[in-house]
């Protein structure tokens, strides 16, 4: 056993594994940009790579720490999240049925209406937080993949994840947790019995807003698994070499990244609790939140960086107090150093279940009180 084999999940992080380029010695790992690689004289391919569609060597310490970080046993990189997201879905055939939640990133739950279900996918929104509404919605023996998302964009809501695994597995059903907002840092689904975690790699993996990505990782290599890989290859939608090394280098600042955000959500949903512009905070992190003894139970170590305000005059106050802002950027995507705010339902456009008066805030690692204080200002004139 090597000494990195003892390291803390923070320091395998920080060090990205430990991993050193064996040819230069370089602390930091090179970038591979060939499309295709040297058969050996007998026409194999011993080195492990042969054609950079899903065989990218600079993917090799993304994918590995990932595994760590998650307790995994494979991870695959993807163009994006919802590519990430869409293979999972692709491994279905028609007439399989999926249960996916009613609150969740609007872009995937838009994709299950416009594009599965016409594909054939049978798929059901379910409220996630209702156990017993949840059982009764699985068809053992049809239903074959329960999708969470949680905390659950952007309302923040939180699943069980133990006690979903258990449901869908006596169904005979995969369950696949997009674990996005979570990160590895305060979450790790797949030791709570989930078969598959995602995360839109854009976000807190990468965390410094400069690359799209996605990613996957698994509990088991078992056949679903390798269909998913299969949806990778054949599909193509694979991250290119410059952004898994972007990938990789924002990893290795993932812990005080999200630990510092976890800080500055929390006081700034401390700090608006009651205040006489707003109606509702919702953050998980508050002791009054509904989900709040689940989230303290699953997560570890913070609530998220996440949390959204509902503001008491409603979408004229929300959209006005969103362009007064200074120090928050108003902008869609979530996780990066710099604090974002958006008015969520806009973004959304017609059809959206989130509520007019809502604005989604992303806090980056800037003093909470300069943020809070520009909140403030925002609302005054707002």
């Amino acid at each position: 056993m090597s000494a990195e084999d003892n390291w803390s999940p923070r320091s395998q992080a920080a060090r990205a594994l430990g991993w050193i380029d064996q040819n230069t010695r370089a602390v930091t790992p090179p970038i591979h940009t060939a499309s295709t690689f040297l058969r050996d004289p007998d026409n194999q391919y011993r080195s492990g790579y042969s054609y950079a569609r899903d065989s990218n060597p600079t993917y090799d310490q993304a994918e590995a720490l990932l595994c760590e970080l998650e307790g995994g046993a494979g991870a695959m990189l993807f163009a994006s999240g919802m590519a990430a997201a869409g293979a999972v879905f692709l491994n279905l055939r028609p007439g399989d049925h999926v249960l996916a939640p009613r609150v969740m990133y609007w872009g995937l739950r838009r994709w299950l209406a416009e594009f599965a279900v016409p594909w054939g996918l049978q798929v059901d929104f379910i409220n996630m937080g209702d156990l017993t509404a949840l059982a009764a919605a699985v068809r053992p023996g049809q239903t074959r993949l329960i999708w969470l998302e949680t905390p659950a964009n952007p309302l923040w809501g939180i699943s069980d994840i133990a006690a979903i695994a258990e449901l869908a597995h006596g169904a005979g059903a995969v369950l696949a947790v997009d674990s996005t907002v979570a990160t590895p840092v305060l979450s790790q689904p797949l030791k709570l019995g989930a078969d598959i975690v995602m995360h839109s790699a854009t976000k807190y993996l990468n965390g410094h807003s400069d690359m799209v990505g996605g990613a996957l990782i698994t509990a088991r290599k078992d056949e679903y698994w390798q269909g998913v890989a299969g949806n990778r290859h054949d599909g193509g939608a694979i991250l290119g070499a410059f952004e898994a090394w972007l990938l990789l280098r924002g990893m290795r600042t993932l812990y005080p990244r999200v630990e510092a955000a976890c800080r500055n959500a929390l006081a700034v949903a401390e700090h608006f609790q009651g205040h006489a512009e707003v109606a509702q905070v919702l953050y998980p992190g508050l002791p009054d939140a509904p989900d709040h003894a689940l989230a303290a139970r699953q997560m570890r170590g913070g609530f998220g960086g996440m949390l959204s305000l509902r503001l008491k005059r409603g979408e004229g106050q929300a959209v006005a107090v969103a362009a007064k802002v200074e120090l928050w950027s108003r902008a869609t995507s979530l996780g990066g150093v710099e604090s974002l705010i958006e008015h969520r339902a806009s973004a959304e456009g017609p059809g959206t279940p989130v509520p007019a008066d809502l604005l989604r805030l992303s806090c980056g690692i800037e003093a909470a009180e300069d943020l809070i204080a520009d909140l403030e200002s925002a609302l005054r004139s707002g």
